[in-house]
C-alpha cells in the first residue's frame, strides 16, 4: 500500500506481522459494536476491513466513538495488537489482530445511509441507481470494478504485444446509419447543423487502415445508440475495438482466440486448451435456434420435416403446406402436465400457435396425438431423438417460429434442469452469415450487420439478382450464449462499396452525402485488405464475473427507460441555452 500524508496502511494489509506497529487508517466506519465497555469498530476501504478498539480509559477518545455512526469518515492512530484468544476472525484478511485507537480525526459525518452498505441486503434497482454512490461502496461493487480494470490490463498488454496503436477517434462526428438512432448534438457556432455520437468508430478505424497504421485499438472505444434497453445493454456502452491490414478471417479469429485465452488466464487463472468451437450461421440455427448458442448443454434441435410428411397429423401438414417446416427437442426428462402447460403458455407468447408433444418411455411414443404417428414414424422419431426416455416437443411453422420459440423452450428447460455448467466458459465462432435480411416491414433489404462488411468472393456475382444467397465475410464470437463481438472483413474497393449500397436502397447521391468521405478516401487513394471487430467489453467483464447484467460492472448505467436517477439526466435546458443553438422547442408535442 503507498503510503500518504493521512494514512500508513489500508484496512487490509495488517496482520500478525505488524504486532506493536504504530499505524494510521482511513476509512468507513461500517459498523460498532459496544462489548463490555470496550467499542470495536470495523472500519472498511476499498481494500478491507480493520477492527479498531476504543477503551474507555480514554473518557474523551471514548465519548468521541459513542458518537459515530454507520459511514462516517474517520482516521485513527492506533498500536496494533492481537485479537483476545476466541475472538479471531478467521474469514477476515486481518482477523487475528486489531488496533487498539489513541487518536481519532472525524474527516466526515454521514446521516443515516438510505441503503444498506453490505453485499448480503440489496436495495432495489431504482434505489441503487439514485444513490450509486453508496451502492459502489459495497464489497461486491469494489471488487467488480478492480475486476474490470484487470480485464482492461489484460486486453491492453495483449494488443501492445502484438503492436497495435491505440488511438482514440473522434466523439463528435458525422450522422450515418449505422442500425440504431444516433444521438445528435447541435453545433452553436454552425447553425442548424448537427454532430453525432458515435455508434462506433467504424469509418474512422477503415480510414486509419487507409493511413497505413496497420494495426489500431481502442480501449474503451465509446458506443452511443438510441436504442430499447435491457440487462446487456446501455445507451453508451464500451467497446473494445480493434482493425488489422493484410489479414482474412482465420487470422482475425486466430488472434481473438489469443486474446481471450490470454485475459482469462490473467483474470480467472484458468487455461483454455481447446480451440473455440466454429459453426456456420445455418448450421447454428439449425441445431439451437440461434446464431448465439449457449454450448454449455446439449438439447439440440433436429429438423424432422421430412418424417413429419409420412405422419398423419394435421397440424403439421398445415404448416408444410404454408411452406413451414417442423423442429423437435428432445429432452430425456418426465415432466409434468403442469410443467408442459408452463412450457405451452410461454410457446404461445412467443408467437407459436402451440406446443405438440409426446412421451417417451419404453421405447414407445405416448401422449394424445401418438395415434398419428404410424410404426415408420414412430421408429424415425425414437432414432432421431436418441433419448429412451423423457419427452418430444415439437414445433410446426415457418423456420423464424420454429427457431425463435425452441431456442426459447431449450434455454428455459436447461435452466430447470440445472443442465448449465455455470463455471464453464463456452466460446463459439458463427461463421459465414447471411450478408443481406429480408425487412418484411418496409419490403427491402437490410444489412445484417453493418454495410461495409465483404460479400464472400463466390458469391459477389449474386448481389444484384439474388441478395439471399450472398454470403458475408462476417464472423460473431459468442461466450456462454451471448454475443461478445462483431468482426468482418471490410470492403476496400469503392465500386464494390456501391453496389452492396444499392441492394439496400441507399443510392449514388445519398452514399455520397452520408458515407462520401469514406469512400472518397477509397476512389483517391490506395487501401490494404483489412478487417477487424468490436467487442462488447462491458458484457465481457459481466460475463467472465459471472452475471449478465452490465449494469454490475459500469460505474454509472442508466436505469430501463434510459435515464439516471441519481443525477436526473435527461433533462430540460434553460431557454437561452436553446437560443444559442438557434433552436425552438414545439410545445404542442
Amino acid at each position: 500500500m503507498l503510503k500518504t500524508s493521512l494514512r500508513t496502511h489500508s484496512c487490509n494489509d495488517l496482520s500478525e506481522k505488524d504486532l506493536k506497529k504504530k499505524v494510521e487508517l482511513c476509512g468507513f466506519c461500517q459498523s460498532s459494536r459496544d462489548h463490555g465497555g470496550l467499542i470495536f469498530i470495523d472500519l472498511r476501504d476499498r481494500y478491507g476491513v480493520t477492527q479498531v478498539v476504543f477503551d474507555p480509559k480514554n473518557k474523551s477518545l471514548f465519548k468521541t466513538a459513542e458518537s459515530l455512526k454507520r459511514e462516517d469518515v474517520i482516521q485513527v492512530k492506533g498500536i496494533v495488537t492481537n485479537r483476545p484468544k476466541g475472538m479471531e476472525n478467521k474469514e477476515m484478511h486481518t482477523g487475528q489482530i486489531e488496533v487498539v485507537v489513541d487518536k481519532i480525526n472525524i474527516i466526515s459525518k454521514s446521516e443515516t445511509p438510505p441503503i444498506e452498505i453490505e453485499d448480503r441486503i440489496v436495495a432495489s434497482e431504482e434505489l441503487r441507481l439514485k444513490y450509486r454512490y453508496l451502492d459502489l461502496r459495497r464489497p461486491i461493487m469494489q471488487k467488480n470494478l478492480e475486476f474490470r480494470q484487470e480485464v482492461t490490463k489484460a486486453a491492453r498488454d495483449f494488443f501492445e504485444s502484438q503492436k497495435f496503436l491505440e488511438i482514440q477517434t473522434p466523439l463528435l462526428v458525422k450522422s450515418t446509419p449505422e442500425g440504431a438512432r444516433d444521438f445528435i448534438v447541435p453545433s452553436r457556432v454552425n447553425p442548424g447543423n448537427f454532430y453525432a455520437l458515435p455508434q462506433s468508430p467504424q469509418l474512422y478505424k477503415q480510414l486509419l487502415m487507409i493511413a497505413g497504421v496497420d494495426r489500431y485499438f481502442q480501449l474503451p472505444a465509446w458506443c452511443l445508440r438510441d436504442e430499447d434497453l435491457r440487462t446487456d445493454r446501455q445507451p453508451e456502452h464500451t467497446q473494445l475495438d480493434f482493425e488489422i491490414s493484410f489479414v482474412n478471417e482465420n487470422d482475425i479469429m486466430d488472434l481473438v482466440e489469443k486474446l481471450f485465452k490470454h485475459i482469462v488466464k490473467e483474470v480467472k487463472n484458468k487455461t483454455i486448451k481447446e480451440k473455440f468451437t466454429k459453426l456456420t450461421y445455418e448450421e447454428s440455427m439449425s441445431k439451437y435456434g440461434t446464431d448465439k448458442p449457449d454450448l454449455r448443454y446439449e438439447l439440440e434441435l433436429k429438423d424432422v420435416t421430412n418424417i413429419a410428411k409420412e405422419t398423419e397429423f394435421k397440424v403439421f401438414h398445415n404448416a408444410l403446406e404454408n411452406k413451414g417446416m417442423v423442429k423437435m427437442l428432445a429432452v430425456e426428462h418426465d415432466f409434468s402436465r403442469g410443467e408442459i402447460e408452463d412450457l405451452t403458455d410461454l410457446a404461445t407468447k412467443e408467437g407459436a400457435k402451440g406446443l405438440a408433444y409426446l412421451k417417451v418411455s419404453q421405447n414407445k411414443l405416448e401422449g394424445n396425438i401418438a395415434k398419428f404417428f404410424p410404426g415408420k414414424t414412430h421408429k424415425s422419431l425414437l432414432e432421431v431423438s436418441k433419448i429412451k426416455k423423457g419427452h418430444l416437443f415439437f414445433m410446426a411453422d415457418n423456420s423464424n417460429i420454429c427457431n425463435r420459440v425452441l431456442d426459447v423452450l431449450r434455454r428455459t428447460i436447461a435452466k430447470k434442469l440445472d443442465l448449465i455448467k455455470k463455471d464453464e466458459l463456452k466460446f463459439a465462432w458463427i461463421t459465414d452469415f447471411p450478408l443481406f435480411e429480408w425487412n418484411e416491414d418496409e419490403q427491402k433489404w437490410d444489412a445484417m450487420h453493418h454495410i461495409f462488411s465483404s460479400p464472400k468472393p463466390e458469391c459477389i456475382q449474386y448481389l444484384e439478382k439474388d441478395p439471399e444467397k450472398v454470403l458475408g465475410n462476417l464472423f460473431d464470437l459468442v461466450l456462454n450464449g451471448t454475443e461478445l463481438a462483431s468482426g468482418s472483413i471490410r470492403i476496400s474497393d469503392p465500386e464494390l462499396q456501391k453496389r452492396v449500397m444499392k441492394v439496400i436502397n441507399i443510392d449514388k447521391e445519398e452514399a455520397d452525402s452520408k458515407f462520401g468521405f469514406l469512400l472518397h478516401a477509397y476512389e483517391t487513394s490506395s487501401s490494404p485488405i483489412h478487417g477487424g471487430m468490436g467487442i462488447g467489453f462491458d458484457r465481457v467483464v459481466a460475463l467472465l464475473l459471472g452475471t449478465n447484467d452490465i449494469r454490475e460492472v459500469i460505474a454509472f448505467p442508466k436505469n430501463k427507460a434510459a435515464q439516471n436517477p441519481m443525477d436526473s439526466s435527461p433533462s430540460e435546458v434553460t431557454p437561452l441555452q436553446l437560443s444559442d443553438l438557434h433552436i425552438k422547442l414545439d410545445k404542442k408535442k
